[in-house]
């Protein structure tokens, strides 16, 4: 894409070349609204789609950064944080802490900091692919690189035996 047209996507893509990403967003014909749409549009594995997924821990937002190869555990991403409920939030809540829509929830560009859980998973990509602030637009990164833009922690996010990670911080 040229130049972004929509102003979530300029501000996600001035943010991104501030914070020295390496790739570039890039506009997809069709929709990259489900890791699956991602994935087909793209043409690679489900797996290397980062997956922007909203929680409502006691009203405050989490973003957690899944491979589209996985479903997140709630009950594991609640015994990480030491907190009873992780909800799926609503598109409301999405939108009022990101400022973006369900479906093209970039890593970074919120009105504030969202504590943010990136999946192990996607360490298996030497590529991923995160939505740009709209459901069709994308921008390739590194699992090293998300953790970098989101000062997000590595975690298990999905099902499996649990392993806690030696700190998680819902900001």
């Amino acid at each position: 894409m040229s130049r972004p047209e929509h102003p979530r996507v300029a501000a996600v893509s001035s943010l991104l070349a501030e914070a020295g990403a390496a790739g570039q967003v890039l506009e997809l014909p069709g929709s990259a609204r489900t890791a699956a749409e991602a994935a087909g549009e793209l043409g690679v594995p489900i797996g290397a789609i980062a997956n922007s997924l909203v929680f409502d821990v006691d009203g405050a937002p989490l973003l957690v950064l899944t491979s589209g190869a996985h479903r997140v555990d709630v009950a594991r991403v609640a015994a990480l944080l030491g907190v009873r409920d992780v909800r799926p939030a609503s598109a409301d809540f999405v939108r009022r802490h990101t400022g973006q829509p369900i479906g093209g929830v970039a890593p970074i560009g919120h009105p504030e900091p969202i504590g943010t859980l990136v999946d192990v998973e996607l360490a298996r990509h030497d590529r991923v692919w995160a939505a740009a602030g709209h459901p069709h637009v994308v921008f390739p990164t590194s699992y090293e690189e998300l953790l970098r833009l989101t000062g997000g922690t590595a975690a298990e996010v999905g099902e499996g035996p649990l392993v806690l990670p030696e700190t998680v911080e819902a900001r």
